[in-house]
């Protein structure tokens, strides 16, 4: 059994998006992924995104943490995450 929590919340500008972000790195160091290397793998994940629904636009992903233990992978930023 494990605990999930799903957030999705939208700001008025990028720093209140951005330390909400830094926050869920910090913390996605304890995070697992369910099933990770099977056929039903859930990664877990993180993702800043730029929200233009409001002017009928869609989404510009930003920046995305996945949270792999087994195989660490780059971010969005081409930075290589550590084996956690």
């Amino acid at each position: 059994m494990k605990y999930r929590v799903r957030l999705d919340l939208s700001f008025d500008n990028e720093a209140d998006a951005q330390a909400l972000m830094n926050y869920a790195k910090r913390a996605s160091k304890k995070a697992v992924s369910i099933s990770e290397g099977e056929v039903n793998e859930e990664i877990a994940f993180c993702d800043l995104e730029l929200c233009r629904h409001d002017e009928g636009l869609p989404c510009t992903r930003l920046e995305r943490v996945e949270i792999r233990k087994l195989n660490p992978v780059r971010n969005s930023n081409g930075v290589k995450e550590p084996s956690l």
